[in-house]
């Protein structure tokens, strides 16, 4: 009978129309697995899927395949019209028919039915319960049935354990791929490496031409030499410039791979298995801790030394040890308050309202009034004017406008120039006693003209008038590298 590749009747010859029980109308266009579909059996689906594996077998592979025994009951309707199945064992080959194209468009199946055989054997078995072979059984049963079952049960184990292999295969978190010949012509890839390579059809092309971005970095020559050594070549957290995305631009990748030469029987190389790894991800994280390391080695040094010399400078204007101690301990508890802030954004800024609010929050809201847009202050940047404000705060509650119950500090900023940012901030007290300009320079006033003159590259004034002190900072946003 002949089968289209949907396996529905095609065409049969009057032998299978008169093993069936069935005319040509029954069966023409009615798909072979619906009509036959191996009866109520307990094994009725495992014989069911040995038949629909072999047909999806030829289809797919354009090769012939063979059924020794198949054990397959068929429906017969019987002279009261109730339809029984017959027990039936058949041996069948089935052979792909193809277009000019050579695409299987049918399956030709020839089958003989070997029922008696079977029931030959059974009967010679049945005849001998010493369980002794005879010489029919032997020639029957051993010599060609039980051959036959054996190696048709080999072939299913085997088939069922490549496809096992295959799936683990395709679907390995690790990238694989298999190259044919001297030009390396990709054979087979599976979901990784696809997916490296930005899911581009590769089948059938060669490495040059499938992956053309690879030239001048080195790999084809490496395909090459394992090719013609003979010598599998490692590579170890390998650079590479990939298309890794449809379309999109090329990436850096790293990679961990081996280029495996494939031998044939005769020992001759065939052909590259290459499988592998993308570490990307790794070495990233790798270089990522490693300048994280750095940065966090700069910054201590530098905050040891903003220590130092907060103790120092502090120590030169209190001879008191507690008041030492008091003044000492304020500025640091101030750049630990920065810190932390830094710390909530891993260290990749902060925002000068949160730095104000962290500075003033001792003093409570109801007198300090915050007006301004959100900046976003690098790690340095935020720093000093942590510390700027702290020492504003701190003056402010000495001696300004904090130091009397209605007094209150404005704090005022704004960017300008958004081709070349500034911060201007106005630091502005009122309701506090009259001020008046110190007779000398503490260490306050020292570490803000500093810090806003030499840290930020900014300018400061201040004006001590006998409504409130204030104080006008201006620095820039963006600074050009020392």
């Amino acid at each position: 009978m002949l089968l289209d590749d949907q396996l529905r009747y095609a065409g049969m010859n009057q032998a299978y129309l008169d093993l069936t029980h069935l005319t040509r109308e029954d069966l023409l266009g009615r798909n072979a697995m619906e009509v036959f579909d191996a009866g109520p059996g307990e094994d009725a689906p495992e014989n069911a899927r040995q038949l629909l594996s072999s047909f999806q077998k030829v289809l797919t592979s354009g090769v012939s395949d063979h059924l020794a025994v198949l054990h397959y009951p068929i429906p017969i309707r019987g002279a009261d019209g109730e339809v029984v199945f017959e027990d039936r064992y058949w041996s069948a080959t089935h052979t792909p028919i193809k277009d000019d194209t050579g695409r299987v468009t049918h399956i030709l199946q020839h089958t003989t039915d070997i029922t008696e055989l079977e029931k030959l054997r059974q009967q010679v078995a049945r005849q001998r319960p010493d369980h002794t072979t005879s010489a029919l059984d032997s020639m029957i049963g051993s010599g060609v049935f039980r051959r036959a079952m054996t190696v048709q049960a080999d072939n299913r184990r085997l088939a069922h354990e490549s496809r096992q292999l295959f799936d683990m295969f395709m679907q390995a978190p690790g990238f694989f791929a298999v190259l044919n010949g001297p030009q390396h012509v990709f054979q087979l890839v599976n979901g990784a490496y696809s997916q490296l390579i930005g899911h581009r059809p590769v089948t059938g092309k060669s490495v040059r031409d499938a992956l053309p971005e690879l030239t001048g970095q080195g790999y084809f020559d490496f395909l090459d030499d394992v090719y013609a050594t003979g010598e599998p070549f490692h590579g170890r957290q390998s650079p590479v410039q990939l298309q890794h995305s449809p379309q999109g631009p090329l990436e850096t990748r790293y990679l961990d791979f081996m280029y495996q030469p494939i031998r044939d029987q005769a020992g001759e190389i065939v052909g590259i298995f290459v499988q592998g790894h993308d570490v990307t991800d790794t070495v990233v994280a790798a270089e990522r801790q490693k300048l994280m390391i750095d940065e966090l080695n700069h910054r201590v040094k530098n905050t040891l030394a903003t220590v130092q010399s907060i103790a120092m400078q502090t120590a030169r204007s209190h001879e008191d040890p507690r008041s030492f101690a008091e003044t000492f301990q304020s500025r640091i508890l101030s750049l630990s308050h920065t810190h932390d802030l830094l710390t909530q954004s891993h260290w990749e800024g902060a925002d000068l309202r949160a730095v104000l609010e962290h500075e003033t929050e001792a003093h409570g809201p109801n007198r300090m009034s915050l007006n301004g847009p959100n900046v976003a202050l690098d790690p340095a940047t935020a720093v000093s004017l942590g510390m700027i404000f702290h020492e504003l705060a701190t003056n402010a509650a000495k001696y300004g406008a904090l130091s009397a119950g209605d007094g209150r500090v404005i704090v005022d900023w704004s960017v300008a120039d958004l081709n070349a940012p500034s911060l201007n901030i106005r630091w502005r007290e009122i309701g506090g006693p009259a001020v008046s300009a110190p007779e000398r320079r503490g260490f306050g006033s020292r570490l803000i003209e500093r810090n806003v003159r030499h840290d930020l590259a900014g300018t400061v004034e201040r004006h001590y008038s006998s409504d409130g002190f204030t104080a006008e900072i201006s620095i820039p946003l963006t600074k050009e590298a020392e």
